[in-house]
């Protein structure tokens, strides 16, 4: 007398590594949820290291390699973090990593990192870093939290670079430090064109990001809830 042999439960499919929530994770914040424009975070860096694109471009990647790897290891620790001294493990994992980045830009790109001066140590107080860490990569697995600290970091960035895109065009008639607007057009040279010195200062960046914010704002039909 043979007894029947129960079949193997089957396994569960693997969760994709792209799945709906995936790419929520890393498009949200592009547009619909941007860190910036709606959550209204990093306003200092975008108003501080604007001037140049070649600058703006450095602060972004050490904005990217900080969010998507303090996240990740948050991420990692987040069942091995006491409650109470949270705050002070992710300032501490934070900072390890934004001196690491400080070290790599001066190593490789020194007279740029030069012209950043403290604003990428300031990259340890950007409440963008320290709000995802907090609200999302303590709750989450490293997967998803490598992710979400993609998109944001890159929803920061595409901002940064447009500011930084305009300041520099109309403020030095350059991109890159390179000549854009010929000089033949300069009132210096018997043409029309001045420079505006508004682009160089903060003012000007502060209203470079006010336009922003509303064109952003407008397409995407958000408003404030009372």
């Amino acid at each position: 007398m043979t007894t029947a042999v129960a079949p193997a439960p089957a396994k569960a499919p693997a969760a994709p590594l792209f799945g709906k929530a995936e790419k929520k994770a890393v498009l949200d914040p592009l547009w619909d949820n941007n860190p910036i424009a709606l959550q209204v975070l990093g306003i200092c860096s975008a108003l501080a290291v604007t001037i140049k694109l070649d600058q703006t471009v450095l602060m972004c990647i050490g904005v990217i390699a900080v969010l998507c790897a303090s996240n990740t290891i948050i991420s990692l620790l987040r069942n091995m973090i006491p409650s109470k001294i949270r705050i002070i493990i992710m300032l501490v994992v934070i900072s390890s990593l934004v001196t690491l980045v400080d070290i790599l830009l001066k190593r490789f790109a020194f007279d740029v990192a030069k012209g950043l001066s403290v604003f990428v140590g300031l990259i340890v107080t950007n409440c963008i870093v320290m709000g995802r860490a907090e609200a999302f990569a303590m709750a989450n697995k490293p997967w998803p939290s490598f992710l979400d600290g993609l998109g944001n970091a890159l929803g920061y960035s595409w901002i940064l670079l447009a500011v930084a895109f305009f300041r520099e065009l109309f403020g030095s008639g350059t991109l890159f430090g390179v000549r854009v607007i010929p000089e033949s057009v300069y009132a210096d040279a018997g043409g029309f064109y001045f420079n505006n010195g508004l682009m160089v200062l903060a003012p000007g960046a502060f209203l470079l990001l006010g336009v922003i914010v509303w064109v952003q704002r407008g397409i995407s039909g958000y408003t404030e809830s009372h």
